[in-house]
């Protein structure tokens, strides 16, 4: 009888033992692939970038004036601007957390687009220098900055960030679809959308 009780015990022991290492094990197995599609899902945002081009005119005038103001010198410039400018989002920004037991990524923040980067090349037309007032370097260098200012300044006309939006949009649905075929879900319903978007979703 004791003998009995001793090898039910034993095996009473090794089921739970073998259980514990199991669970403990698909347990590590299901933590190491959530971190594994969270990185994947940040390296698909990184695609996401929208870039647009634009050609503007921008009218310079600068006057001085001397000996009392009874003499006045006026150098102007028209400048064409050709920029190239590419909108995207900061990734340290997008907020993922995962649900082990649910097996589900939850989106709770993903930030507005902003624009990453203006490159632009000036030329210049129509440069005509004042009398005693000459275009310099210090001027040329401050019209580069002022250019690049008044491209930025029509990025949100543009539509760009718009554009940028939508891309995230799809992205977020293209990653739910990717996620699904692992076996696991996204979960965005903390996330704040204007009511247009959100519509999209459901």
């Amino acid at each position: 009888m004791e003998l009995l009780l001793g090898t039910l015990f034993g095996i009473f022991l090794s089921y739970f033992g073998f259980s514990f290492f199991y669970k403990k094990k698909d347990y590590e197995k299901t933590e190491k692939q959530s971190v594994v599609l969270i990185e994947k899902i940040k390296s698909v945002c990184k695609l996401i970038s929208v870039e647009g081009d634009f050609a503007e005119i921008y009218h310079y005038e600068n006057t001085k004036n001397r000996f009392l103001n009874i003499i006045s010198s006026k150098k102007k410039a028209i400048l064409l601007i050709n920029a190239k400018v590419h909108v995207g989002f900061d990734l340290s920004q997008i907020q993922l957390e995962s649900n082990k037991d649910k097996k589900e990524i939850i989106l709770t923040h993903f930030p507005e687009p902003k624009v990453l980067t203006v490159e632009t090349e000036v030329k210049y037309y129509d440069k005509v220098d004042g009398f005693f007032n000459k275009f310099n370097a210090t001027d040329l260098t401050e019209l580069n900055k002022e250019s690049k200012k008044f491209i930025i300044e029509k990025i949100p006309e543009s539509g760009l960030l718009n554009s940028a939006k939508k891309e995230a949009l799809d992205t977020i649905l293209m990653i739910e679809k990717l996620l699904e075929t692992s076996g696991w879900k996204l979960n965005y319903s903390q996330l704040v959308l204007p009511n247009s978007e959100t519509n999209k979703l459901n």
